[in-house]
């Protein structure tokens, strides 16, 4: 009993509290703190490398694209006499390529056996290589232009792209092919991406070649021309070689984690990788996670104040409740339950309090029904009824609408009454309830006004009202139709219905005194019926 009592203790709380504020906080700061760093840090750098991918893309796809319509605009303007004119060939070479050098390794015409017919600028021995075996060679004398495959050249021996467009004749046949050569290392070709540089590390983009499956150009030289790794190496590749493009991380064939941007060069079919690795990338993060440690030996040092503090914190609850108690007696504040937030002293009285308020609570609304209700059939009294006439009238007022009042009482009833006793009574009373409720809607007020009288309320009616009424009236007629079930026998019930069809300007007493009336002449007849009035 002591020890649970030590437990429960506030003097035990408040230590234990400072405590939990100190180790809490030291532990929340590190690793709340780092991972909401990590996740926005992430999505700032994602979208720094997408925008570097966007813009290499954009720069080498603007390049690629001026240099296959120069050689579409050359191959339809070459002479095709001089075909067979090597020398002239030459010279006209010269004079277009001096004029618009965007081929850093130059131009040549191939045959259709594949051999150089002329080329400019003049490498050595290139007129004595085949190239018939050229992806591009064979894309050419097919009718297309082409980006070939970048390769180590033949001539050069250094890694170039070469691209080809078909030359035709007059007939539209191919005669010849023009090849356009640029080294991949060509001074405004590609040096953008190869001398750009992202935080401490070189080897930040990657220019792809998806068909080729080779990595056309990279950061990192020794790259250059190597074939991709396999597919399951790198997830975010395998997704972009699929056709994605955008950002994420990924863990790359060397294993290091990286961001990266995926953007496409739509001209040559590639696409660019700007990447970056997590640790440089997330730096930021660890060096918070450093100032989070040494912030928790700050926070050992006010350890004392902190308990202080907690004093003043597990008494809190203690003023707040009598304080709040106070307001709701004097009326300032509705009655409910106070929060509980600890088993102890102040715990316990609070629990004790809001069990009394809830008692008090309950027999409010308890009253509050018995105040509105019918006790014995639960249906509206007519005090409520007069509050929801009063409400349909002005609602019929504003929108110019109608409503109706059924005044009904029933036949026989007293016969029952007497004959069977008054339990009996009341059970047909409830039935009968049960009866008419079914006949209503939702929005209509079917009340019990005393003894066997019931009125209905019939609300936001349009220009029809009276045969709506009629209809409903009908029904209820209809439901006394089946005898009642009175101490094992059926009893047969008749109901007398007055309505009353009004509008916005008639008042709730000329509503209920019509359809009494109503109701009355129907009574005089001796017969279950319904009879109308318009006030």
């Amino acid at each position: 009993m002591n020890i649970r009592r030590l437990l429960d203790s506030i003097v035990t709380r408040l230590l234990a509290l400072a405590l939990l504020i100190v180790l809490t906080g030291s532990l929340t700061r590190y690793y709340a703190l780092s991972a909401f760093l990590r996740e926005d840090l992430g999505k700032v750098v994602e979208a720094q490398q997408l925008a570097l991918a966007n813009y290499v893309a954009h720069d080498i796809d603007e390049k690629v694209a001026q240099r296959e319509m120069l050689l579409n605009r050359l191959a339809r303007d070459v002479p095709r006499p001089l075909l067979e004119d090597p020398a002239r060939l030459e010279q006209w070479l010269r004079g277009h390529y001096d004029y618009q050098p965007l081929f850093s390794i130059g131009m040549l015409v191939l045959g259709l056996d594949g051999m150089a017919i002329a080329d400019y600028p003049i490498a050595p021995g290139r007129r004595q290589i085949s190239f018939a075996d050229r992806d591009y060679f064979h894309a050419a004398l097919s009718g297309r232009s082409y980006i070939g495959k970048a390769t180590i050249g033949r001539a050069t021996k250094v890694p170039v792209l070469p691209m080809s467009v078909p030359i035709r004749g007059a007939d539209g046949r191919v005669q010849g092919v023009l090849v356009g050569i640029t080294a991949l290392g060509a001074p405004g070709f590609l040096e953008l991406m190869q001398h750009s540089r992202i935080g401490n590390h070189q080897d930040s983009f990657l220019l792809i070649s998806p068909r080729d499956r080779q990595f056309v150009a990279a950061s990192e030289p020794d790259m250059i021309l190597k074939p991709l790794p396999p597919p399951g190496a790198n997830p975010l590749h395998d997704k972009a070689m699929t056709g994605w493009r955008g950002t994420g991380i990924t863990i790359n064939a060397k294993g290091v984690e990286e961001v990266c941007g995926v953007a496409s060069v739509p001209s040559a079919g590639w696409f660019v990788v700007a990447r970056i690795p997590s640790k440089e990338a997330f730096a930021t993060v660890d060096r918070v996670k450093q100032f989070t440690l040494r912030n928790t030996l700050l926070a050992l040092g006010v350890f004392t104040l902190i308990t202080c503090c907690g004093m003043y914190i597990v008494l809190r609850p203690l003023f707040v409740t009598a304080r709040h108690a106070d307001r709701m007696t004097r009326g300032e504040l509705p009655l409910e339950p106070l929060p509980i937030h600890r088993n102890d002293e102040v715990g316990h009285l609070i629990s004790a309090f809001n069990r009394l308020l809830h008692k008090l609570d309950r027999h409010q609304v308890e009253l509050a029904r018995l105040a509105h209700h019918d006790p014995l059939t639960g249906l509206p009294n007519r005090a409520l009824l007069t509050d929801r006439l009063q409400v349909a009238q002005a609602q019929a007022k504003r929108k110019g609408n109608a409503l109706a009042l059924l005044f009904m009482d029933l036949d026989g009833f007293k016969t029952i009454n007497d004959k069977h006793g008054h339990k009996a009574g009341d059970k047909v009373l409830w039935l009968v309830a049960q009866r008419l409720s079914a006949i209503v809607r939702q929005t209509d007020t079917l009340a019990r006004i005393g003894g066997d009288e019931f009125v209905l309320l019939l609300s936001d009616l349009d220009d029809n009202a009276e045969d709506i009424a009629r209809t409903v009236a009908a029904k209820c007629l209809e439901a006394f139709a089946e005898p009642f079930p009175v101490g094992g026998a059926d009893c047969a019930l008749g109901i007398s219905i007055g309505i009353a069809i009004g509008s916005g300007l008639s008042t709730p007493d000329q509503l209920l005194q019509a359809a009494d009336q109503a109701m009355y002449r129907v009574k005089k007849t001796g017969r279950s019926g319904s009879e109308t009035i318009r006030v």
